[in-house]
């Protein structure tokens, strides 16, 4: 019996070897087998249309704000509508991630400002005691923004807050232990005309949710293998203004 179920076997991976293998070297041969990166702009799932973020069943939406902005006029979430902008919570006095975070910005501002007039920013300072709208002028003209729904955002204390950690669930808080003695994740959310935040998937077919902000397009990645998403956020923002999303 032991003979016989060998024979079967090796009849069975001869005709395996025989269809299955000139295959595999074909595709080989014409390159049509390669990496398939996560975020790759040849991968299938992450150039589906964008998804909307859902919590409890509901799509998340920005809830309302209203804070000052660099010229001590009053902002609100209304004034974004029609709009696709990118929300960031930074503070002018951070000594690590919120320059490279800033100058990330001004690169999507330059890319898109030509072609795209309804593209904006909202940038919240978590430090608003010291960051008053004067401070926060100051700190726009130093990286040459230039586009007008480009508002840096200060008010209550309390109301930032809950807008970082309950509105967009991107954490912010003050620790005295580290530097600048306010930390952040370094997050951009992006959203859409009617105020959805809006991202791609990745390969796994999840929402990304939120792009990574402090990683520069001519870096790459960074000393811990993260990869950049500042060309993908562009990619994505350029979907929903031309409305192919």
């Amino acid at each position: 019996m032991k003979k016989y179920s060998y024979v079967g076997i090796s009849f069975i991976i001869l005709i395996f070897g025989i269809i299955f293998i000139p295959r595999i070297v074909n595709r080989i041969k014409n390159s049509s087998v390669v990496k398939n990166d996560r975020m790759s702009a040849n991968n299938p799932v992450a150039n589906k249309k964008l998804s909307y973020i859902k919590l409890n069943g509901a799509l998340k939406k920005v809830p309302e704000f209203a804070f000052l902005n660099q010229d001590s006029i009053l902002i609100t979430n209304h004034d974004y509508k029609g709009k696709v902008y990118v929300a960031e919570f930074f503070f002018t006095s951070c000594p690590t991630i919120c320059p490279k975070m800033s100058e990330n910005l001004v690169y999507l501002q330059n890319e898109l400002h030509k072609d795209y007039p309804n593209f904006g920013v909202a940038s919240f300072t978590i430090n608003p005691k010291f960051d008053t709208p004067t401070r926060l002028k100051k700190y726009a003209e130093n990286y040459k923004v230039t586009d007008p729904d480009w508002h840096f955002l200060t008010g209550d204390r309390e109301d930032i807050y809950q807008l970082a950690n309950a509105g967009f669930n991107i954490y912010a808080a003050e620790n005295p232990e580290v530097a600048g003695g306010f930390e952040h994740n370094g997050y951009f959310a992006l959203i859409d005309q009617e105020g959805y935040i809006r991202s791609r998937y990745d390969a796994s077919g999840n929402p990304i949710i939120y792009y990574r902000g402090t990683i520069g397009v001519e870096e790459k990645v960074d000393e811990n293998g993260e990869e950049e998403q500042i060309t993908i956020l562009l990619e994505d923002i350029k979907k929903l203004l031309d409305k192919n999303e």
